[in-house]
């Protein structure tokens, strides 16, 4: 038998229950796909050893107290807590947390951050003059105390420090860091085996926003407006000119886009070429279609169109980004 991936996971008061039992649950089922051969074993480390309760009320139990751990962890993982407050949530910062993960990190393999437990590495000194994210709602403070830290607020992870620094954003995207970890130690097969027992539609790779473009914006006050939009998802073949749209929504041209706008925050046009877009980059991901191909299904007609659709919404070509995201994590 290999020797094990030691993955140790931070626990403390109020830490997000998913963050810590999510990949968790993502390196027992690496285990189980390879018949033990990956060599995971987890450990959960708190303060002292014992009950810990998640902020969903549930207890962990941390096998571990901190000064127990020891120097043989191969991938150190950090979750978050938030506290809450009238502006919104706010990342807890943890004296005690912040001084173990400073001192155990140089000794640990990785260092992977879920969530808002990017603050912490952040206090701890390990992203400075790095590239990170987190959860969107946090993403702001993370940029305002860190100063020296280049926060990307959309990514699902960002991999850093030649793969030995992760942080990952929030909150299911803690399945995703996990899976691209499994990826790095086992293979992309897999983690593509571990993403099917999860019943995960799609391992998203670490550039992809933290959104989908249909889940940008809450619900909205109309509900045929809703209907809409999952309506152009599912038809982004179709004619979706702001007349053909106007014209399903039984409404005037003028009268559509002005509700439109209103309730979605963009123009029937940018919002259309943003849910193709994102079309175009899942398949750029993850197959080896040619570009008039990827084109064609994401609605967008030509390969001129893509290029242009993609210089305007992500600032690269498709070559590129399919050269960034089909190769390698971030």
């Amino acid at each position: 038998m290999p020797l094990p991936h030691r993955v140790v996971i931070v626990v403390f008061p109020d830490v997000d229950l998913l963050d810590v039992t999510g990949p968790a649950e993502v390196f027992a089922l690496a285990n189980r796909e390879t018949g033990g051969r990956a060599g995971y074993e987890v450990r959960l480390a708190g303060p002292a050893a014992g009950p810990v309760r998640t902020s969903a009320g549930v207890r962990l139990l941390a096998d571990l107290a901190f000064d127990d751990v020891g120097g043989q962890v191969d991938t150190l993982l950090v979750p978050g807590a938030v506290d809450m407050a009238e502006a919104g949530p706010v990342a807890r910062i943890d004296a005690d947390v912040v001084a173990w993960v400073r001192a155990t990190a140089p000794h640990a393999r990785r260092v992977a951050s879920v969530c808002v437990g990017a603050h912490v590495l952040a206090a701890a000194g390990l992203l400075d003059g790095k590239t990170a994210t987190t959860h969107w709602s946090t993403a702001s403070q993370l940029a305002a105390d860190h100063p020296d830290v280049t926060v990307d607020p959309d990514p699902i992870f960002v991999r850093t420090d030649r793969g030995r620094l992760w942080t990952g954003a929030g909150i299911s995207a803690c399945l995703d860091l996990a899976l691209a970890l499994v990826a790095e130690d086992q293979g992309e097969q897999t983690a593509l085996a571990v993403a099917r027992h999860l019943v995960m539609y799609l391992k998203r790779q670490g550039g992809q926003s933290q959104f989908s473009v249909p889940l940008r914006r809450s619900a909205t006050a109309r509900r045929d407006i809703d209907e809409l939009r999952l309506w152009i998802a599912d038809h982004l073949d179709h004619d979706l000119s702001a007349a053909a749209l106007a014209e399903r929504m039984c409404l005037s041209e003028r009268h559509f886009a002005r509700v439109f706008t209103q309730e979605t925050g963009s123009s029937p046009a940018v919002y259309v070429e943003a849910a193709r877009i994102e079309v175009a980059r899942r398949l750029l991901e993850t197959t080896d279609q040619p570009l008039d191909r990827i084109a064609a299904a994401a609605g967008l007609g030509s390969v001129e169109t893509l290029h242009r659709a993609f210089r305007r919404q992500l600032a690269t070509t498709p070559v590129a980004y399919r050269r960034r995201f089909r190769t390698q994590t971030a």
